[in-house]
């Protein structure tokens, strides 16, 4: 049975597109559960949400305010998503009237921030008096419904792939999502494991918001997502979204799922125009050599593709990047927004042969893959 979308407005105030947007963006791309109507950021009003992050047109309008976007719109969307995701914890006063003004209107107010909407007691009220519900995505579980590592991992038979990066944002669950569905499309059963609220706001059905755990659980809280996942679906594989770097000095997520879900793979997301970590203009991007060594050094895992991120890059530019790193890693190397993940389908089917069984081949393009490490 198809599922029904909420129609929702997405609020980006002048983050549209950039990094801490990219809650935003990602649903703009892809949501199995809300349709998104509109986005705001007065910085881009009267743009097309699709081709301002560079893909193509989207019908999806970028309004300057909330009252123009409701008075443009044929009908009051079901929801108001909270589209920003800074380091910062708490909304500003401007931004709280903006969600009252919402709740009045009678949306519900899906927020994928720690400042949990749900607890504040303004809110609150107000959601009572309009009849709305409030969504914290990132809430965590009750601290009975927690997991701790239990190694009921190993019974995991099919592959475990993560997407980990050598930075934030910089498009590990754009290319777990893009590879996701190009695997279904091509008779693969893949279930995406989500890590971030962005992701769970697209609709992934198992994972949790990993930064919002206590640290105790949120290795066995990958592992329970992974072997829920393997237990309810039976999928030919699992795909894992990564969080940070394992790099990264200032957060932990990625050494969790790194932990938890014991990939047989990874594919290591990377940004080549990027030359400091996002939101720390003082930390020197890494190289992904040294990514890879730090990957390969604290677990039993191999990087087995890269995936690029064009930001900041011309078309012009991409192609000789990646023949570049092809060359020097000796790994299939792609932008899966430029050029699909035809690649690195090719790739899993190549460390997992069994892959080969349920592929329907007029649906992939042959492509030769350098030979691997």
């Amino acid at each position: 049975m198809a599922i029904v979308k909420e129609t929702a407005l997405v609020y980006c105030e002048n983050q549209f597109g950039l990094v801490d947007g990219k809650t935003a963006a990602g649903l703009v791309r892809h949501s199995e559960i809300y349709n998104i109507v509109g986005v705001i950021d007065s910085s881009l009003a009267g743009k097309d949400a699709g081709e301002e992050l560079g893909d193509k047109k989207s019908d999806i309008p970028i309004f300057a305010n909330l009252h123009e976007a409701l008075s443009q719109l044929s009908a009051v969307p079901n929801c108001y998503i909270y589209g920003k995701a800074p380091l910062e914890a708490s909304i500003s006063i401007d931004e709280r009237s903006l969600i009252l003004e919402a709740m009045a209107k009678g949306m519900d107010i899906i927020n994928g921030l720690h400042q949990f909407f749900s607890e504040d007691p303004e809110f609150v009220h107000m959601a009572v008096q309009c009849g709305i519900q409030i969504k914290d995505i990132r809430k965590p579980p009750q601290l009975e419904d927690l997991h701790i590592f239990s190694g009921q991992i190993s019974r995991v038979n099919v592959p475990v792939i993560a997407f980990l990066g050598t930075d934030c944002a910089c498009g590990k669950r754009t290319t777990a999502v893009e590879l996701n569905k190009a695997l279904n499309s091509l008779g693969i059963k893949s279930i995406m494991i989500a890590t971030g609220q962005t992701s769970l706001m697209q609709g992934a059905r198992y994972g949790v918001s990993m930064d919002a755990l206590v640290s105790q659980f949120a290795i066995g809280e990958i592992e329970n997502a992974v072997i829920q996942a393997f237990d309810n679906e039976h999928p030919d594989i699992i795909l894992v979204e990564g969080q940070s770097a394992v790099s990264h000095p200032a957060f932990m997520s990625s050494v969790a799922i790194l932990k938890g879900c014991m990939p047989d793979g990874v594919i290591l997301q990377h940004p080549p125009a990027r030359e400091f970590r996002c939101d720390f203009p003082n930390l020197a991007m890494p190289t992904v050599e040294s990514e890879i060594q730090l990957i390969e050094a604290i677990s039993q895992s191999q990087v087995i593709a890269i995936a690029l991120s064009h930001e900041n890059l011309t078309p012009a530019e991409i192609p000789q990047i990646i023949k570049d790193y092809e060359n020097r890693l000796r790994l299939p190397t792609t932008d899966v927004l430029n050029y699909g993940c035809q690649k690195l389908v090719q790739t899993l089917c190549h460390y997992f042969p069994k892959l080969n069984q349920k592929i329907k081949r007029e649906g992939l393009d042959t492509i030769p893959l350098l030979a691997m490490r």
